[in-house]
């Protein structure tokens, strides 16, 4: 197998993402900035395809953030616009909301709604700047084993990093002239306490052996497998029923006649 290439690869991706954002009709790249290296990869491809001055970072705490000096160090190594958006007073406006009419919030809704926060937070900042466009941060490892947010961090315009996984990642950054430290912080949501690899039970370099090589013990195999399987529902535009009407429209609508 041929070895990663980052430096050819920058070459096409930044193109493409030119051509993504073209299509979007956008100018400016809003991106949720994290600190880890997946945000920071997309954060400094954005500076790059569209220059810094076209990148909106958004920093999103829930609350306090204990490493948010990540994200604080990665939006002034780029110089790139940013603001940062607290989103605890939605969160527990919504939790509260939940208790006064009765339902308690389960433990996956505790995780999984300051994600759909964020990803709102920066839909309505994209819809309130010149061109904005949500830039999706997700990488293959997570997507391949459905380690992200239906509505929450799955979304986006479009995912420059989507094809590519953990470590071809970090070569990207590197590629890219970031500094280590924004690419080798363990992956964390943020949100359980936990890195993402104590949260699936598996590490992403065994996905990505496996992935990329076919390699696994077939215990890891089974894990992967099983979570790729339940999770391919979060990719898929929303399921509608054929009920063999016409539509007498041109098939480029996305319906067929």
């Amino acid at each position: 197998m041929n070895e990663f290439n980052a430096k050819q690869q920058l070459s096409g991706l930044i193109e493409w993402m030119r051509e993504q954002m073209k299509l979007c009709g956008g100018k400016t790249a809003v991106v949720g900035i994290s600190g880890g290296k997946d945000s920071s990869v997309v954060a400094a491809l954005c500076a790059a395809a569209y220059g810094r001055e076209n990148v909106l970072g958004v920093l999103m705490p829930d609350g306090v953030q204990p490493d948010i000096d990540y994200s604080n160090g990665l939006v002034d190594f780029l110089k790139i616009k940013n603001v940062t958006f607290n989103i605890s007073g939605a969160t527990s406006g919504v939790l509260s909301e939940m208790e006064r009419v009765g339902i308690d919030a389960s433990r996956q809704t505790r995780v999984n709604l300051p994600s759909r926060i964020r990803m709102t937070t920066l839909y309505a900042i994209a819809q309130s700047v010149d061109g904005g466009i949500v830039i999706n941060t997700s990488n293959l490892s997570e997507d391949w084993v459905g380690y992200c947010t239906i509505y929450g961090d799955s979304a986006g315009a479009f995912s420059p990093l989507g094809m590519y996984t953990t470590e071809e990642v970090c070569a990207l950054g590197a590629g890219l002239g970031l500094p280590e430290k924004f690419l080798v912080k363990p992956p964390s949501d943020g949100l359980t306490g936990k890195t993402d690899e104590d949260n699936l039970g598996f590490t992403y370099h065994a996905v990505n052996e496996y992935v990329r090589r076919g390699i696994c013990d077939e215990e890891t195999r089974a894990k992967i497998d099983h979570k790729h399987r339940i999770s391919r529902f979060k990719f898929k535009t929303i399921p509608v029923y054929h009920n063999g009407l016409p539509i007498v429209l041109e098939e480029t609508s996305g319906y067929y006649k």
